[in-house]
């Protein structure tokens, strides 16, 4: 049976920010041009902004704070933002949770966040991330504080996030890369966080590019350059997507925003104009016979290996 959390009014897509301010410096024409596309962002009709504190070394945050500020208090409730390792160092602790968290609400200008992740916690193990004095007791801290509304944990490789959401301890699960037209492996986990009543967020739905930007030479998949047999499968997928008139962007998309297992599924905003393209990727309408075309293909050889964390 589900458990008892902290719920969230999201909406089908939530606005990545990884980008956002990238390189840019505070007073420059740049940060002011990524100022605007986060003030796109904040009126669109999208619930939440993603952000994290070390996402452009800082200046993700920082420049939703500029946003924010000729926005007024009520946009402070529609970002949600994750804790990361020390920089240097790569502590993460409680303690540096705790600063990790100053940092961001002081570069967003808030007291408080709807909901904090804990952030790719590789430079951990998963028993030093739970135990006494571990990362985990500071999200603990801040959602029976009440600075928080709700935690997640947000990363990749499934059998590690499969332990993090098997603690109960978490309202909230984000993974990248591991639930799209080609990879499914974040299935079970998925699954498993429903049940338990947690938000599940799907990140990364184009695969990190090749699905956006299709099966050319050099196109990557989860970040690593995609094998000559994905390409070839993805170059049938086109096909299928052609036969239907949708583009294959729109296929990507809509594969995680039909699926009952995803509540909200994030992707990446951070340049003009691309803030309306993912709404008309939204408004396709895609046939339902396509689906049963993908399924014919077959499953993707997806170079995903997480074997590491098993």
């Amino acid at each position: 049976m589900a458990q008892e959390r902290s719920t969230m009014n999201v909406s089908p897509v939530t606005l990545g920010t990884s980008g956002l301010g990238r390189d840019t410096e505070p007073g420059s024409a740049g940060e002011g041009a990524a100022v605007e596309v986060a003030l796109d962002l904040f009126n669109s009709d999208h619930a939440y902004l993603d952000t994290s504190n070390n996402y452009s070394g800082g200046r993700s945050e920082a420049v939703l704070g500029l946003a924010m500020e000729r926005l007024g208090p009520d946009a402070a409730a529609r970002v949600v933002s994750k804790v990361d390792p020390d920089p240097g160092t790569r502590a993460f602790d409680r303690d540096r949770v705790l600063r990790s968290f100053e940092e961001t609400t002081a570069r967003l200008g808030v007291e408080r966040l709807p909901l904090l992740h804990l952030h790719d916690p590789y430079s951990v193990t998963f028993e030093e991330a739970v135990g006494p004095g571990g990362a985990v007791e500071g999200l603990l801290e801040l959602r029976e504080s009440g600075q928080v509304g709700a935690i997640g944990v947000a990363a990749a490789p499934v059998p590690l996030m499969a332990r993090y959401v098997g603690t109960g301890l978490f309202d909230a699960v984000l993974i990248h890369n591991r639930f799209t037209v080609i990879d499914q492996s974040a299935a079970p986990v998925f699954a498993d966080a429903k049940e338990r009543g947690m938000t599940v967020f799907n990140a990364a739905p184009f695969g990190s590019g090749l699905l956006a930007k299709g099966p050319y030479e050099g196109a990557v998949y989860n970040y690593r350059p995609a094998g000559a047999d994905l390409l070839a499968w993805t170059r049938r997928l086109a096909e299928v997507c052609d036969a239907h008139g949708v583009a294959l962007p729109a296929v990507a998309l809509h594969y995680s925003l039909r699926s009952p297992l995803i509540d909200s599924t994030v992707v990446g905003v951070v340049s003009p104009g691309r803030r309306a393209q993912l709404d008309e990727l939204v408004a396709t309408q895609v046939p339902e016979e396509l689906w049963a075309e993908l399924e014919a293909l077959g499953p993707a050889p997806s170079p995903v290996d997480d074997s590491a964390y098993a």
